[in-house]
């Protein structure tokens, strides 16, 4: 198992840019990170996915990379990784980083060169193709809105980006950039990093005939040559292997679909290690029936070695307490309940930071406050169309991402302790904050630390399979099995109380392990759970 360590990990996704300033310029940064890992051991998680730290013009926040082998002066320097690395690894805390391997800044040196001439030698490290009719090679948009190409008036080429048009997709039909790929991977390897997180994965290949998209019936592209093309599975599949000549290495990929049938064809086996669940994690509304119905099929089309994710939040949707919460009362016991299921279902857990204290999602009023791209051109688009402003800005904070993106709130201060000075991006609740949770048995935070402590103890947990799951009466309840023991988990969808059967489960040798000391269940016909409570019991 040494070798699979991530199969009993919980992951804690950090936001670099928002989640420490350590040098007071209202930036998160290495320093600042580095300076709050003995919280996050406190906490209980056991690795670390850190978003896009190298250079950048951060037009999509990092995730347009100018340089794969610096630290963006923005997050320090290659000193202050490499120290953050070392002491993360002394706390035992594995650390995965995200590599965009679809995409370059267009400020990269190899676009530069590409775009010089059509004789350059780096010309076909990217898309490059003829006009058709004076438009572009065909009707493919972007999934951040508008055309994916862009016109170059120095060579008379359209450029390819899946993206934003600073975010240029690379040729990976190319042998060159395939080699040159693998050898960013390497040297972050030999740097000591534990894996990593591979962006837009299925994206990396694009239909060599270059047809038009399908439009369907509400106007709508749908993007069927774009990605998921033939031949994507090989080249991940070369991916891994590079990676894994050192053993241990952990990779997940970020597929950009929320159909099962279509992730699980990129994980187990020879491909990655996991994918993130999206038919699961990007669910809108709290729906028992949704929810059980895709751990279901999770667990019937996962097959031998397929391992499912298990995450609600992360840098590019809302925060789940903010969608299925929505600002109610019942707000707090609804993060409880979906923290409970995030650390007892069969997968491999993902906390977004903040999550553990409640934080919500930010809302802007004025467009100049934005800083995510995708955010922005929704507002362009909006306004091109003739929307008026308040509109604008509503299908602005519909689809950008800084919504989730705020700093983290640590204490009570003016910008609750991210930084002394006014940080990049507005705090979006400093009330909510970790001073005024940690120590306090019934906070968030403390429930997070019980159910981490409570994963690690119990094989049945971290690696047992479904001996049942099923749903009823918005109550989902499954037990876990693993070497004869056997654990029942039951969660309450519901806003009012629910009486659950005991009768088919409970025993003398029963034993309530969440909440402690809470509930008598020898000889009892029935748990009486509050709305949204959840009970985990030891069979």
């Amino acid at each position: 198992m040494e070798n699979q360590w991530w199969k009993k990990a919980v992951f804690y996704e950090i936001y670099v840019p928002s989640f420490c300033d350590g040098n007071g310029d209202g930036i998160g940064d290495f320093i600042g990170i580095t300076s709050k890992l003995d919280y996050l051991k406190e906490l209980g998680i056991d690795g670390i996915w850190l978003t896009p730290f190298y250079r950048s013009p951060k037009v999509d926040n990092g995730y347009d990379i100018s340089d794969y082998y610096a630290i963006d002066e923005d997050y320090g320097t290659m000193e202050d990784f490499e120290r953050f690395l070392l002491e993360a690894h002394k706390r035992d805390i594995k650390v995965i980083a995200d590599l965009v391997l679809n995409h370059t800044s267009s400020e990269h040196p190899w676009f530069q060169q590409s775009k010089s001439a059509k004789n350059s030698p780096k010309r076909d490290w990217y898309i490059w193709k003829d006009p058709v009719d004076s438009r572009p090679p065909n009707n493919w948009e972007s999934f951040f809105g508008g055309s994916a190409w862009e016109y170059d008036d120095k060579t008379g080429q359209y450029y390819y980006h899946a993206f934003a048009k600073s975010q240029v997709d690379l040729n990976w039909k190319n042998e060159e950039v395939k080699q040159a790929m693998f050898s960013v991977m390497e040297f972050w390897l030999q740097k000591g990093v534990d894996g990593f997180r591979l962006d837009v994965i299925n994206f990396l290949k694009t239909s060599d005939d270059f047809p038009d998209n399908p439009i369907d019936e509400k106007g709508k592209q749908n993007h069927v040559y774009d990605k998921d093309q033939e031949g994507i599975l090989k080249t991940i599949e070369q991916i891994c292997t590079n990676v894994r000549n050192k053993p241990g290495k952990f990779l997940v990929g970020e597929v950009g679909s929320e159909e099962l049938h279509i992730l699980k064809k990129y994980c187990g086996g020879s491909l990655l290690d996991v994918v993130f669940n999206f038919n699961l994690g990007s669910k809108k509304e709290l729906d028992s029936k949704q929810f059980f119905s895709e751990l279901k099929k999770m667990d019937e089309e996962y097959e031998n070695d397929q391992i499912p994710t298990l995450f609600f939040s992360s840098h590019d949707m809302p925060r789940h307490i903010s969608r299925f919460g929505k600002g109610t009362a019942d707000q707090e016991k609804i993060a409880k309940l979906i923290a409970v299921l995030l650390m007892t279902a069969k997968g491999v857990p993902f906390i977004y930071y903040g999550d553990e204290i409640g934080m919500i999602d930010l809302h802007f009023d004025n467009v100049k406050n934005m800083r995510d791209v995708q955010g922005l051109t929704a507002y362009e688009l909006a306004k091109e169309a003739g929307k008026g402003e308040e509109e604008a800005i509503r299908i602005a904070n519909e689809e950008g991402r800084d919504k989730s993106r705020s700093p983290m709130q640590w204490d009570d201060s003016i910008y609750a302790g991210f930084s002394d000075v006014k940080p990049w991006l507005p705090v979006s609740s400093p009330s909510v904050n970790v001073k005024r949770q940690k120590g306090d048995p019934k906070s968030l935070f403390s429930h997070y630390q019980n159910l981490i402590r409570l994963r690690k103890q119990f094989p049945a947990l971290y690696d047992g399979r479904y001996r049942l799951l099923e749903e009823k009466d918005r109550v989902i309840y499954y037990i876990r099995e693993k070497d004869g023991e056997q654990i029942l988990v039951v969660l309450n969808f519901n806003d009012k109380p629910i009486a659950f059967p005991m009768k088919d489960f409970a025993s003398k040798t029963s034993t309530v392990l969440y909440p402690e000391n809470k509930y008598e269940i020898e000889n009892e016909p029935t748990i009486n759970l509050k709305p949204y409570e959840s009970v985990v019991i030891r069979l």
